[in-house]
């Protein structure tokens, strides 16, 4: 096991996730995978910490996101968010009502048990059922510490499998693929937004077989704080600082993103991958390291998920009782 242990304590109003992808050889078909301890995304979580600040348990809001495409887009999306009482946490294994996440040898394993929201060709209510098996290329970088990505030290990082290879299996809807896949870990002591305007993100697989992977914050005072790091096999990590900054098409909500690259490449987007007001992901083409890249980029705005027309929205994505749901966000946040 790597990275934050499964039942690692996390802060009242706090959180702890664990992300994962893997992009199909074929070129056909993407999964994204997070597990959340205290959902950052939730509109029920932002609700307890406005209500009851520093006493919001992240465990009553823990959820299980699953993204899974298909050369059409999005086949099955699901997102069920789950309270304390149907979670169950030890050092490497973690339940979230009937879907687990686990380590087993030295292979992280997903057995998701879900349903789809309204998001996808699949269908809306089906069952979304399958296995992931993760395993992390030998001699992959393993972090022995967290990176931190803001001055208070409140918001870490853990790059636990940068290079790794997967396998996916689903019953429902019946589909295999195997291909390459990433996988890494954050937590924090307070909500992102404390923190953050923003960040855009990437991982990118290389032709050498290096990964990297560029994390440029935009804090909540403003300041920009770029990183970026290249992971090789049987090295240590080494800082990447790419010359150039690209401004990037706007997304369908008109999100504006961009990202870094070598001086001389033009990176440009081959596919949606997610697209919301707050938050899009997708994978470009791109050149890092002084080699052509296949990246997956996410971009969050999370000035605009502080917005209350957002918020309103975000339960119709979530299993957790919609309507309530949001009617109850809008009885209790403030009107601007």
């Amino acid at each position: 096991m790597y990275g934050p242990p499964f039942d690692a304590v996390v802060a009242k109003g706090g959180y702890l996730w664990w992300y994962l992808d893997v992009l199909s050889d074929d070129g056909q078909h993407a999964l994204t995978l997070i597990a959340f301890v205290g959902c950052v995304f939730s509109p029920f979580y932002a609700r307890a910490r406005a209500l009851r600040p520093g006493a919001a348990d992240a465990l009553d809001f823990c959820a299980l996101n699953i993204a899974l495409h298909d050369a059409r887009g999005h086949l099955a999306w699901s997102m069920t968010e789950r309270d304390a009482a149907t979670v169950e946490r030890s050092a490497d294994h973690l339940a979230l009502g009937p879907s687990t996440v686990s380590w087993e040898d030295d292979a992280l394993v997903v057995r998701c048990d879900e349903r789809t929201a309204a998001i996808g060709h699949f269908g809306a209510g089906r069952p979304l059922r399958g296995t992931l098996r993760l395993r992390p290329q030998p001699g992959c970088p393993r972090p022995t510490t967290a990176v931190t990505l803001d001055p208070a030290g409140r918001h870490r990082w853990w790059p636990i499998a940068p290079i790794a290879r997967a396998e996916v299996t689903f019953s429902e809807p019946a589909l295999r693929f195997s291909g390459v896949a990433y996988h890494d870990g954050n937590q924090g002591d307070e909500a992102l937004e404390h923190a953050f305007r923003g960040w855009s993100w990437s991982r990118a697989a290389l032709p050498s077989g290096a990964t990297a992977v560029l994390y440029d914050a935009v804090l909540r005072d403003g300041r920009e704080r770029p990183r970026g790091w290249l992971f090789r096999a049987d090295r240590a990590p080494e800082p990447l600082d790419p010359p150039c900054r690209a401004v990037l098409d706007r997304t369908r909500w008109r999100l504006a993103r961009a990202t870094r690259h070598d001086a001389g490449a033009r990176p440009r987007v081959l596919r949606a991958l997610e697209d919301t007001p707050f938050y899009a992901r997708a994978l470009l083409q791109t050149q890092l390291a002084g080699e052509p890249a296949l990246a997956v980029h996410e971009q969050l705005d999370l000035e605009r998920f502080n917005r209350d027309w957002v918020r309103l929205l975000l339960p119709f994505r979530m299993r957790r009782g919609a309507l309530a749901g949001a009617l109850a966000w809008l009885s209790t946040a403030p009107q601007k």
